[in-house]
């Protein structure tokens, strides 16, 4: 599904990556720290949702943060994984972005802080996120009410995951939604040239270097897990895939719902023109996040 360019309005998102994209190409020696709290200003575009508390708590070992629509149904879950090329974001960066698509679905969504490279590389990440899985799964939560949901590399993270429980013949997420995701660990998508121009935040060299501080030397860029585009998605659970028209990774989405739609999963695709990468974060603030919000709810309800 290709959603037709929305009517002109402001773009916070837009604004912020260009501004990001400003501070990265003239600070050439950034340390990690001060690039993680660069990207910390991911929530910055999102309107803070009403009527939702927040809380921090450990799950399955892994910090994060709760969000609960007042009135959600607390044994439905949205296990979120942020994105941030596996190394920077945080459950605070994307609270309100996960807080925002739990209300509108009806649902609570634990954001998780998992380990982020260059210091824990691959499969770091992906074992927070399972361990938060079969946590909430042994706290009750009937592993068909929970959705493993991301944006980007944490997009990457929610397909990973239900690949990663049925490789333990665990039980799989009832539903898997993405936003954006980041998947290709080989640079290949021919987005990253025809959109080059129309991204205002991802780069072949930030990506580069973000491939590097996740795999390192031990993980293959083709390994299932590492870039699910490699993955059989036999038997995956029904899926949503979001993604702008305008940026640099949209092939990432469009190769995920070739995948798995030969593998003949139930799959989604929305590609919303002139948007930007994960433009979901304008929630409250642009029709075209909103609009998208409300059909994933649609979606979830069906």
């Amino acid at each position: 599904m290709t959603v037709p360019r929305p009517a002109a309005e402001q773009d916070p998102l837009k604004d912020l990556y260009t501004d990001w994209s400003q501070i990265l190409a003239t600070t050439p020696d950034l340390t990690t720290r001060l690039f993680r709290s660069i990207f910390d200003e991911w929530h910055q575009p999102t309107k803070e949702p009403e009527d939702v508390t927040y809380a921090e708590d450990t799950v399955g070992g892994v910090p994060g943060i709760w969000c609960r629509p007042l009135g959600a149904d607390s044994s439905k879950v949205l296990l979120y994984t942020h994105g941030g090329g596996f190394a920077v974001g945080s459950a605070s960066s994307h609270r309100k972005l996960a807080a925002h698509v739990a209300k509108a679905l009806g649902v609570v969504a634990f954001v998780l802080d998992y380990r982020r490279a260059p210091e824990h590389p691959h499969p770091a990440a992906l074992e927070d996120a399972v361990s938060a899985f079969l946590a909430l799964t042994g706290q009750g939560i009937a592993p068909a009410d929970i959705t493993t949901i991301g944006d980007s590399a944490g997009g990457n993270l929610a397909v990973a995951t239900a690949l990663a429980l049925r490789e333990r013949d665990q039980p799989l997420p009832g539903s898997v939604i993405v936003f954006s995701p980041w998947l290709d660990m080989e640079n290949a998508g021919e987005t990253l040239a025809t959109n080059e121009a129309t991204d205002a935040l991802v780069t072949v060299p930030l990506l580069e270097g973000m491939i590097a501080g996740c795999l390192g030397d031990r993980t293959s860029p083709t390994a299932p897990l590492a870039n699910p585009l490699y993955a059989d998605f036999i038997g995956f659970p029904r899926l949503y895939i979001n993604a702008g028209g305008d940026e640099s990774l949209l092939d990432n989405a469009t190769r995920l719902a070739e995948r798995a739609e030969a593998a003949g999963v139930d799959v989604t695709l929305s590609v919303v023109d002139g948007q930007q990468h994960v433009f979901p974060f304008n929630a409250g603030r642009t029709a075209a996040a909103d609009n998208e919000i409300a059909r994933i709810a649609k979606w979830y309800g069906a």
